[in-house]
């Protein structure tokens, strides 16, 4: 069995985070490992409080798992602030954690940025550069790239312009494009791809993002830990039909933004 890791905060409500990224991995057949940056006290109406955790404490958490339990792939999400990110960077510069998938959480539903400025440019600077894959929405792509991204064709443009910031690949995701029919767009270095889904009317879209990009650190885990060479264009058509399945059939918990079926067959 493969081990992915997730570095990301804790989501009380059980449908982003932490925890959907584990629900993930026990999905796809991986052996999930976790290092917390943050505390929060969430459920589907939102997020009430935020305790990050001490630099010191997310050190340890990844030199521990780096001693015993090193991870075929990993992805980051929820960072909280610049030094954490840099701290991270910085441990997964040292190498030994395999591929590399970078959810850049900069942006909450409502619109309000979760990173202040010197985070984002860390970001932008220390995480990308590392990144297998990194995976925008629409308002993230445009903060790490400096453009508007509204379209099929500006995201293209945003994915080429990460690939020239260091990521090996990135997909931005659509789901905020208005219409009936979503795009996703994945770029890489050999050119870019489609993946066109219908648009599930449903209130359950907590954790989308966090899965999705679980979804892709647990194929890459599989195919990198058994010495094979990731498919990326794979990877990512794989992990999109499982949160498309795990969308249309989610439980409808909650008085807001519900999860998703993170057990979806």
């Amino acid at each position: 069995m493969q081990i992915a890791l997730t570095i990301a905060g804790s989501d009380s409500g059980g449908g982003a985070g932490i925890q959907a990224d584990l629900k993930t991995f026990q999905h796809f057949g991986v052996f999930g490992t976790s290092v917390i940056t943050a505390i929060t006290a969430q459920n589907t109406l939102g997020v009430s409080a935020v305790h990050p955790v001490p630099i010191g404490v997310v050190e340890a958490q990844l030199a521990a798992l780096a001693a015993d339990l090193p991870p075929a792939a990993v992805k980051t999400g929820m960072l909280a602030t610049a030094p954490l990110v840099t701290a991270i960077a910085a441990a997964l510069g040292r190498g030994g954690f395999g591929p590399y998938v970078l959810d850049p959480v900069m942006v909450a539903t409502s619109g309000d940025r979760l990173l202040d400025a010197d985070a984002e440019r860390e970001v932008r600077n220390r995480l990308v550069p590392l990144a297998a894959v990194v995976t925008p929405n629409l308002d993230e792509a445009a903060i790490l790239t400096g453009v508007a991204v509204t379209d099929v064709a500006s995201m293209e443009r945003a994915g080429h312009a990460l690939l020239q910031l260091g990521a090996r690949a990135a997909l931005i995701k659509g789901g905020h494009l208005p219409g009936e029919t979503l795009t996703d767009v994945l770029v890489t270095r050999t050119g870019s791809r489609h993946f066109v889904h219908r648009r599930i009317p449903t209130r359950s879209t907590h954790g989308t993002g966090c899965t999705l990009s679980a979804a892709i650190t647990a194929g890459l885990a599989i195919r990198h830990g058994a010495g094979g060479l990731p498919d990326i264009e794979t990877v990512v058509g794989e992990a999109l039909d499982y949160l498309h399945r795990a969308i249309a059939t989610a439980p409808g918990l909650g008085h807001g933004h519900g999860p998703v079926n993170h057990a979806a067959s």
